[in-house]
């Protein structure tokens, strides 16, 4: 009856369009009058403790990270590195978005902000090459969900302080997935870029190359910069964010000197605006979380899903189901804040590790940016793409289903996910 109260209270609030934070207080109001225990205090306080979570510090830092970037001349360079290596293929263009994606992936950890950084700049370059601009968009749409797998990552962070599951770990735990990601792209792209008469690139020569690399190589360096650091127990998810975030201010003002101070100010109201609203669901989700835990509603979904614990891999198709779904409807972050103190505590008596669940449930939960009618990296896309959300649907299902049979890869193989992840954090 719990269920049906909060989950029917949500979808409400949601369809009269309440905003999805103030309608998970609504949700939790209605949860505690039916239980008999509505007190302002309650809510106040765990509002409180939502957003006073040094974890989430790193949310902050890495949005003004990834703004910083733009902003500063690293994320076009990165490009043209990509580029100068791969652009003379048949296709080029398109591998040059898929390794951009990758290498933008270890900068910022948003799928927005990398497909609307990549798309502006190379959606029109495509086009202007006789690339199909419906399958162009798609492709760029696809590829901008690396940015949460491979570290750092917003959404990974999210999962690690609601779960209570270790940032560093989960960082770690994305670096194989996400590259396996950037293969069935490259796939898939291989086989349908034949349909085009697309224009090639000329090739460049090595010293172009090299000019590229060195041009891009205080871009490149920041990955490793983080990656190397969260390895070496250096810094914390937070730590590295800050030194991610003063990385990319100094390379963009005193390197490249593309930076501004006018624009700084700019950048800055930005990267505020966004984790004003990330931050405004932490603490909202907090009394939900309270309230699911105290309704014991992980219980009751734990009983009905009591006929699938025995077997792990058929449990997770099941959650990776219903992740799908309710992805096409919400967001990544509210999804991760709604479901993760729901399913944590069925996973965990199933035995399923819970680095590799947050793995693929993240994964999964990226997947429903790509769908409609919410999918806001499929709107982001066609924005910058200027196509309406129809047409680029016509050419994102065949990378759409790709990631789909990558996560099933990965819950058939969990040591895809636990081996790359025992190594990494030895």
């Amino acid at each position: 009856m719990t269920i049906a109260i909060f989950v029917g209270s949500l979808l409400a609030a949601m369809a009269l369009g309440i905003p999805i934070a103030f309608a998970l207080l609504v949700s939790g109001i209605v949860l505690m009058l039916s239980m008999g225990i509505f007190d302002t205090q309650i809510l106040a306080s765990n509002l409180i403790q939502g957003a006073d979570n040094f974890p989430l510090m790193a949310i902050p830092f890495f949005i003004l990270a990834g703004e910083l970037m733009n902003a500063g001349g690293i994320s076009k360079r990165i490009i043209n590195f990509a580029m100068s290596y791969v652009g003379h293929l048949r296709g080029g263009l398109g591998y040059v978005a898929i390794i951009s994606s990758v290498l933008f992936a270890g900068l910022s950890g948003s799928a927005v902000a990398d497909t609307a950084a990549l798309g502006a700049i190379l959606i029109p370059m495509m086009v202007s090459q006789d690339y199909n601009r419906n399958r162009s968009a798609g492709l760029i749409a696809a590829g901008g969900i690396i940015a949460p797998i491979i570290p750092p990552s917003i959404p990974m962070i999210v999962f690690g302080v609601t779960a209570g599951v270790s940032i560093s770990k989960l960082f770690m735990s994305g670096i194989v997935p996400g590259l396996i990601l950037a293969i069935a792209l490259i796939v898939v792209w291989t086989v349908v870029v034949r349909k085009d008469k697309v224009k090639t690139q000329p090739r460049r020569s090595g010293k172009e190359r090299v000019q590229a690399t060195i041009s891009a190589f205080w871009a490149l360096l920041l990955p490793i910069i983080i990656i190397g650091g969260l390895r070496g127990g250096i810094f914390t998810p937070t730590e590295a964010a800050s030194v991610a975030a003063f990385y990319a201010l100094f390379v963009g003002m005193f390197i490249y000197r593309e930076l501004t101070f006018k624009q700084l100010y700019e950048v800055l109201v930005a990267a505020a605006k966004t984790t004003s609203v990330i931050m405004l669901l932490a603490a909202a989700a907090m009394v939900s979380g309270w309230l699911i835990t105290v309704a014991n509603i992980p219980g009751q979904l734990t009983a009905i899903l009591e006929p699938f614990m025995h077997n792990q891999t058929l449990l997770l198709f099941i959650i990776v189901l219903i992740v799908l779904i309710v992805g096409t409807s919400m967001d990544v972050t509210p999804t991760i804040l709604i479901l993760t103190p729901v399913l944590m505590p069925v996973v965990t008596q199933a035995g399923i590790d819970p680095v590799y669940f947050g793995l693929i449930f993240v994964l999964t939960t990226c997947i429903g940016l790509l769908t409609p009618p919410v999918g806001t990296v499929l709107n982001v896309a066609a924005g910058v793409g200027k196509i309406g959300i129809d047409d680029i649907l016509k050419g994102i299902w065949p990378f759409l289903i790709a990631e789909v049979l990558v996560v099933l890869l990965l819950i058939l193989f969990p040591s895809l996910v636990l081996m790359p992840l025992d190594w990494f954090t030895k």
